[in-house]
């Protein structure tokens, strides 16, 4: 169930948080933020190595009480200073109005230290900051030579790409590691049932054979095929068990823990002494240091505290880690850990969180477990769509269709392409390694990878949009960054066993995404260098063959100023275009939401007698691009607002191209306009698709279609002649027809390009081919829609 108040509402200070809402939120944060971290007991301990190659004991992992203890104080440690200071105490006060995430760190830096390299215009950009308060920051050195150097605004683009990459290289990992853990957790105790069933040694070693060849991975590809298949419901429908599921699992694990350390070793907690850190680090070898791997796996998910942050409170997830999640997990660590110390030569296995359990109850949690993964698998992969969709926003990501589930939680999406390819991946790590300590060396690298780039972006805030001294930065970044490396040297051990699969994907992914956002940057670089001032346009006339016809025509473009090439091309060999231009921009800002009341800039091109509008519509990188089917109507609206305020702005009237008026979204009467409502044939080119026509179904059976026709409200002195003049002139160009215009652009390398150039640009034209089709297109009735083609020679 929805909560009565949106997250963002609260960061937006419209209303105040409630210790009822705050509960509320925590409850729900339970199963979705904290999924993901309360199932690592499944595999921390039950991924170190406990025998040599020829089944012997190692020489150091489990090899006496001494070495269980020092094993417990890093995870200890390790929890409390990522998970515990890191993220819950520092990270989370950095949120880019209530978003969190890679990409929200890097939006901040965009807007404060201007640094960004994505495709939006200046005025675009400075407007919104001007609306929202956001004042020039006093030019620091450091800032100076950040925003001088190009070199760095690259490797802010590159650490942000690779973060997400290592974002979805999680999600395609932790489903596969969490599940087939589970499974494995399934085989264990069907193979200790068996034993009660069966007296001969030799046929219970038959079983358990069979057991470990059919039960994992066959469980583990079901489980992972019916998870990716229930995602198109959508966090607001499944989500309602995720919190008592988890709950359930972190009271059960809890209490198993509790019950380890009272009958195994009521000592345990002495290892929380720092001295045992010490020890492990002072007798260290290749072996021991390679264990460390897997011990980083007990913060796999903090990152999603963070990430998840536009769904719920600061405040809630703080109170849920420090209260709830971050007791019980050390209790169950502490009692898995109190467990191997009193078992050091049980039969393999011993280490895995299975055998801790009592064996009257160890039914419930073979059940619980199951489920625990695959709800934990379930925010990973919610967490690979919201960072894919601030990537798609930002020109990072080719286009995909992004399906929001919720109408109150705007961050709340589904994106199938997206969603079969995460399956795919999985499935095929599942298969291809079916051993969770391979599939393990490969997350713990992805987890310590994305901590990397949160700390290497954080200490530029802390610099940059906090202003501390650039002391306080650097003690940030050398304190957890050493941590950090520290671990990240350990996964390095275990490249060869299994982390060259997160390469695979790392490559997969952030080549396809810089190939894309270099082939987004040079297309509109290209159609900036070849745009063509207005008034080439507006000085066109009847005298060089150029006529206008009835009708409006709207030209979707990148660029903000000038006209576009295409449509220049297109004048050029058709010399003719409407009696209402209205030249249409969608601009993703590097800000999470755009308030309605200042989403849309409206502008004039030219004198007043040309009737060429210019409308910029602002969003984002948590919002839909284009989030309702009448959108044509709306600007409509927005420039009958436009022109009755135009009276009123006399400094609008005589200036050069450039200077806009912010228009709020129109009212369903409306002012200047007033909507009128009917219904039309499909084939009807003035009309626009309803809401719950799919766009994919268009050209099947005739459908009723909702047309809106305008209308001019009473007789009022306040409004002037001209201008009702204008209004009904704008009306009557509605109702003689409407085109669209669309650039439909062919990027090809220049000959003596390098190889590099080559490549990327190839590997965009490929993408963009089987990529969906750009979201103005989406809902035009094709007998209105006009392509233009042009080759783009870069």
């Amino acid at each position: 169930m929805d909560p009565p108040f949106s997250p963002d509402t609260f960061s937006n200070g419209l209303k105040k948080e409630t210790w009822r809402n705050t509960l509320l939120f925590s409850f729900q944060s339970i199963g979705i933020v904290y999924g993901r971290v309360s199932t690592a007991p499944l595999y921390v301990f039950g991924t170190i190595p406990t025998r040599g190659e020829h089944g012997a004991l190692r020489s150091k992992d489990f090899q006496s009480q001494e070495t269980v203890y020092e094993l417990f104080s890093f995870v200890f440690w390790t929890l409390s200073i990522v998970s515990l200071v890191k993220y819950v105490l520092i990270v989370l006060r950095a949120d880019d109005k209530g978003e969190g995430g890679t990409f929200a760190l890097y939006s901040l830096l965009c807007r404060h230290a201007k640094v960004g390299l994505l495709p939006n215009e200046r005025n675009a950009n400075e407007e919104v900051a001007c609306n929202e308060g956001i004042g020039t920051k006093v030019e620091s050195r450091a800032r100076r030579a950040i925003q001088n150097q190009k070199s760095s605004h690259y490797l802010m683009l590159i650490l942000a790409l690779f973060g997400a990459c290592m974002m979805i290289g999680d999600g395609v990992l932790t489903p596969a590691i969490s599940v087939l853990s589970a499974s494995s957790g399934l085989q264990r105790w069907l193979s200790h049932m068996s034993h009660h069933f069966s007296s001969s040694p030799k046929r219970q070693e038959k079983i358990s054979e069979e057991f470990k060849k059919y039960i994992p991975v066959p469980s583990a590809c079901a489980i992972l095929i019916c998870l990716f298949t229930l995602q198109h419901y959508g966090t607001r429908k499944i989500g309602f068990i995720f919190a008592p599921v988890i709950i359930l699992w972190l009271l059960f694990i809890g209490g198993v823990g509790l019950y380890n350390i009272i009958h195994c070793d009521p000592h345990i907690f002495y290892a929380i002494s720092p001295v045992y850190v010490y020890r492990f680090v002072r007798n260290i070898d290749r072996e021991s240091w390679s264990s460390l791997g897997s011990i980083l796996l007990c913060v796999a998910g903090s990152e999603a505290m963070f990430a998840d942050l536009g769904h719920f409170s600061k405040k809630s997830i703080k109170i849920t880690f420090i209260c709830f999640i971050y007791p019980i997990l050390l209790l169950c660590y502490a009692g898995q850990a109190a467990f191997i110390s009193k078992n050091l030569y049980a039969i393999e296995g011993f280490n895995h969180l299975t055998a801790s359990v009592p064996d009257s109850i160890s039914h419930i949690f073979v059940v619980l477990s199951l489920l625990a993964s695959a709800v934990g698998s379930q925010a990973t992969i919610t967490a690979s769509f919201s960072i894919i969709n601030q990537c798609l926003a930002l020109g990072c990501f080719p286009r995909v269709k992004v399906i929001h589930t919720s109408d109150k939680k705007r961050g709340q999406v589904y994106i199938p392409d997206v969603n079969w390819l995460l399956m795919i991946l999985s499935l095929t790590i599942t298969i291809g390694f079916h051993n969770v300590l391979q599939i393990a060396y490969a997350a713990g690298l992805a987890i310590v990878s994305g901590m990397l780039v949160t700390t290497c972006l954080m200490s530029l805030v802390i610099a940059l949009y906090w202003e501390r001294s650039l002391l306080v930065s650097a003690c940030f970044l050398i304190f957890f960054g050493f941590i950090e490396i520290m671990y990240l040297s350990a996964c390095m051990l275990n490249f060869h066993k299994g982390a060259w699969y997160l390469v695979v994907l790392l490559v997969l992914f952030l080549t396809s995404m810089l190939a894309w956002h270099y082939g987004t940057m040079k297309k509109y670089e290209f159609d900036i260098q070849n745009k063509v001032s207005t008034e080439w346009l507006t000085e066109l006339g009847p005298s060089l063959g150029v006529s206008r016809v009835p009708g409006i025509g709207f030209i979707y473009t990148d660029i903000v100023t000038g006209i576009p090439a295409f449509f220049t091309h297109f004048i050029t060999n058709l010399p003719a275009f409407h009696q209402v231009l209205v030249f249409v921009s969608f601009k993703s800002l590097p800000v999470p939401y755009v308030p309605p009341s200042r989403r849309y800039l409206i502008g004039r091109v030219g004198d007043k007698d040309y009737k060429i509008f210019r409308c910029i519509a602002r969003f984002g990188y948590c919002e839909r691009v284009r989030d309702s089917d009448d959108f044509e109507q709306q600007i409509i609206q927005l420039i009958g607002e436009f022109i009755s305020l135009e009276e009123n702005d006399s400094e609008s009237l005589t200036s050069v191209e450039g200077r806009m008026i912010v228009v709020g979204k129109p009212s369903q009467d409306g002012n200047a306009l007033i909507p009128i409502h009917s219904t039309s044939s499909a084939n009807n080119e003035t009309t626009t698709l309803s809401p719950s026509v799919d766009s994919s179904k268009r050209g099947s059976a005739p459908v009723q279609r909702k047309k809106v026709r305008f209308t001019l409200p009473e007789s009022s002195p306040k409004m002037r002649e001209s201008v009702r003049e204008e209004l009904q002139e704008l009306i009557d160009a509605r109702e003689s027809g409407t085109a669209y215009f669309l650039g439909q652009s062919h990027l090809a390398a220049r000959d003596g390009s390098n190889l590099l150039k080559k490549l990327l640009i190839m590997i965009y034209v490929i993408l963009d081919k089987n990529s969906r089709e750009p979201h103005v297109a989406l809902n035009i009735p094709h007998a209105a829609l006009v392509e233009v083609g042009m080759v783009y020679n870069i």
